[in-house]
């Protein structure tokens, strides 16, 4: 859950009319990522590795081109969310916080936010963005995937009875019962999307003109 809490926190829908020509970093049609919005989320993400090895150049380089990439991707996924016409409502938004919420003990969630210097407005945005890109991915990959019985009869196979965990079967008709059933379909479709996520972003990507300030990522990088 502390990885969940950490990422998302970056506002990539700045409009590009509204940022100078050297503050942007990343620029994706009008949406716009600042070297301030990637500072912010780099001290947040560095909160998540030893302090030793932040004192690597190397890894730290390591760490913003990773960085780097993933805010492509989030704003490219924002961009094809725009131009689906997929939203997220408040009500998406509340459920998602509750469900969060609720595998923490009392304050917890806010002592965790607060140990991350994370404002609760910019971690719910986020949320909110991770949200958005979620319903994409589902709306354009999990929607088409196609889980046969075949499938299922094989996963079942290797994941229950190789494993001697057969005890989810209907005693009268030897079939997996609804419970089990539906847990394998949720899975193979969460692996069968992960398998195809690669491809098809590599393929989105070349749908839009990506945009980076070289002139500021070579600063960032302290290269000259």
């Amino acid at each position: 859950m502390i990885v969940y809490i950490l990422t998302g926190c970056t506002d990539t829908g700045v409009d590009s009319h509204t940022v100078t020509a050297d503050e942007y970093l990343i620029r994706i049609a009008d949406r716009i990522t600042t070297v301030n919005d990637f500072n912010k989320s780099l001290e947040i993400l560095k909160t998540a590795y030893p302090h030793n090895s932040l004192r690597n150049n190397d890894s730290l380089k390591d760490i913003q081109l990773r960085l780097l990439n993933q805010m492509i991707e989030e704003m490219i996924l924002l961009e094809r969310a725009e131009e689906l016409n997929i939203g997220i409502s408040d009500t998406e938004v509340e459920k998602a916080v509750a469900d969060i919420k609720a595998d923490y003990d009392g304050a917890v969630f806010e002592h965790t936010l607060l140990e991350y210097a994370i404002p609760y407005s910019s971690w719910e945005k986020g949320l909110k963005t991770r949200l958005l890109m979620e319903k994409v991915v589902t709306r354009e990959l999990g929607e088409q995937i196609d889980i046969t019985p075949e499938d299922i009869i094989k996963y079942y196979k290797e994941h229950y009875l190789d494993t001697g965990n057969a005890t989810d079967l209907d005693e009268e008709s030897d079939e997996i019962n609804d419970d089990t059933y539906k847990m394998i379909v949720k899975q193979l479709r969460r692996e069968k999307t992960e398998q195809a996520y690669n491809s098809w972003i590599t393929k989105l990507q070349k749908k839009y003109l990506v945009e980076i300030n070289m002139k500021q990522w070579r600063r960032m990088l302290k290269i000259k």
